[in-house]
């Protein structure tokens, strides 16, 4: 079966996030794009019984890593979503920024053994990103919010004494 919406999901899989300390960071840039996505990802934590959310903002997309890389290594955080947006322009500064982005979320991830998601859209134009923050796509959010809640359970099935 092909997903073609980011908000569709079976919310029977989705575990408790009562017990869930949820970090979000999102990126001040492409704010039309990444308020909704930071809304969609808060309203369905709650939805699933999380309580206990951080919410902070960088300026741009290519600070999410650096930011990431901190929330996950505070030991009341057990999983970080990263909401941005990057827009492909007339140069190469879309290749740059969106490599190091995802090379630096996963860093995070590896380093401090939590979940870091990558909620961030990488486009080819603003219609493409508002069709998923909240458009005809779903809400990249959404999506951001179920896969943190999956990957902590996750996390917390398989625990190791080592980031």
């Amino acid at each position: 079966m092909k997903k073609t919406n980011l908000s569709d999901y079976d919310p029977t899989l989705i575990p408790d996030g009562s017990q869930m300390r949820i970090a979000v960071v999102a990126a001040e840039w492409n704010p039309e794009v990444t308020t909704p996505m930071l809304e969609g990802a808060l309203q369905t934590l709650a939805e699933h019984g999380a309580k206990d959310i951080t919410v902070c903002h960088v300026p741009g997309t290519y600070e999410l890593s650096f930011a990431a890389h901190r929330l996950a290594s505070h030991p009341d955080i057990d999983a970080v979503i990263a909401i941005g947006c990057v827009i492909q322009g007339e140069t190469r500064h879309f290749d740059f920024i969106c490599q190091a982005v995802a090379q630096g979320l996963t860093n995070a991830s590896l380093q401090t053994g939590k979940p870091v998601i990558f909620s961030v859209l990488t486009t080819n134009t603003m219609q493409q990103a508002l069709d998923r923050a909240g458009g005809k796509h779903g809400n990249k959010g959404v999506e951001g919010a179920v896969t943190a809640l999956k990957m902590c359970r996750f996390a917390q099935q398989y625990q190791t004494s080592e980031p």
